[in-house]
């Protein structure tokens, strides 16, 4: 399915399917490649920006944010076509948005305090002397 048809998709989808099916999208593109913490970890920088409100206050609208995840970066054309893979972020996506809506106290993070992320090969700007932890190829930092 093109990436194009399963975001425009989730604008027709009830809640809160339409942020799991946000979230995971946003789990694949990042890190399908990833361990399943660090798949965790990426879900856990969007389920915090949302949380924070500062990006939107949906799923979707923070990983719809412009150039905040590859939801935003990825042509559209792009093609999931690993369905193993975005079986597991969908997996992923489910259990952190049921994480989240614990209580701040009774949830336990991978990436405590991260609310941004970028692979390793790169070091932006806004990563120098933020606290941060490395899982596989991403770097997560507690920016804000």
């Amino acid at each position: 399915m093109k990436l194009s048809m399963l975001l425009w998709m989730t604008t027709l989808m009830p809640q809160p399917v339409a942020n799991q099916a946000c979230l995971a999208t946003t789990v694949y593109l990042e890190a399908r490649s990833q361990s399943t913490v660090g798949q965790m970890a990426v879900a856990e920088v969007a389920m915090r920006r949302r949380e924070r409100g500062q990006w939107g206050n949906t799923v979707c609208e923070v990983v719809m944010a412009p150039h905040q995840f590859a939801t935003t970066t990825t042509p559209g054309s792009f093609e999931i076509t690993n369905v193993e893979a975005f079986h597991k972020a969908w997996e992923i996506a489910g259990r952190m948005i049921h994480v989240w809506q614990l209580p701040a106290n009774q949830r336990s993070a991978v990436v405590p305090r991260a609310d941004h992320f970028a692979t390793v090969a790169v070091a932006p700007a806004w990563s120098r002397n933020k606290p941060s932890i490395t899982i596989g190829d991403h770097t997560f930092y507690a920016v804000n």
